[in-house]
């Protein structure tokens, strides 16, 4: 199963993460079939960059998004989107 899910990519005590289409059995920096996004949860507001065009295609194939972009999605609207 293709999942949508974050892949940290942070140094120590400051993630970032990169929103990212992979494989469900794949590690969380394993390898991955295409970046969608990315997500920075230090500033006061966190910095959320997302290509709806790719996210919506790649659920449209099938990827589920994992809990965690679930939230993300949800906070950005995008899931309003998915639904209609």
């Amino acid at each position: 199963m293709v999942r949508i899910r974050l892949r940290r990519v942070g140094a120590k005590k400051r993630p970032f993460y990169r929103i990212v289409v992979a494989d469900q059995r794949t590690s969380r920096n394993g390898a991955f079939i295409e970046q969608v996004g990315t997500y920075d949860p230090i500033p006061e507001t966190p910095v959320i960059n997302i290509n709806e065009q790719k996210i919506l295609d790649w659920i449209k194939k099938g990827a589920q998004p994992s809990d965690s972009v679930n939230k993300i999605l949800k906070t950005t609207g995008l899931m309003e989107k998915v639904n209609a």
